[in-house]
């Protein structure tokens, strides 16, 4: 049997990787968390990665599910501002 300390770091690993999974499999959350590291509107990015809004919306609240990103402005109803998270700063050092 394994110490807890260990059955945790597996745990901790498999979920980060599930994690690293999760952004690699769609071009666009990859180039949106990359691209995230300032504070951005979803309009700005588009218009910077020249994607349409709408796949640069669904992939921001994708990453923002996971803890990935966050809202910086969440009272605004447009014009939201999102950046990464610490958490998802770690797993584009793992990409």
């Amino acid at each position: 049997m394994l110490p807890n300390n260990l059955i945790y770091f597996d745990t901790f690993l498999l979920r980060m990787y599930d994690l690293i999974s999760f952004v690699t499999r769609a071009k666009n959350r990859k180039l949106i968390l990359t691209n995230l590291k300032d504070p951005k509107t979803p309009s700005g990015l588009s218009i910077q990665l020249k994607l349409h809004r709408s796949a640069v919306s669904r992939a921001i609240l994708e990453l923002e599910s996971k803890g990935l990103v966050k809202c910086l402005t969440p009272d605004e109803k447009m014009g939201r501002y999102y950046q990464i998270t610490e958490k998802g700063r770690k797993i584009l050092k793992e990409i």
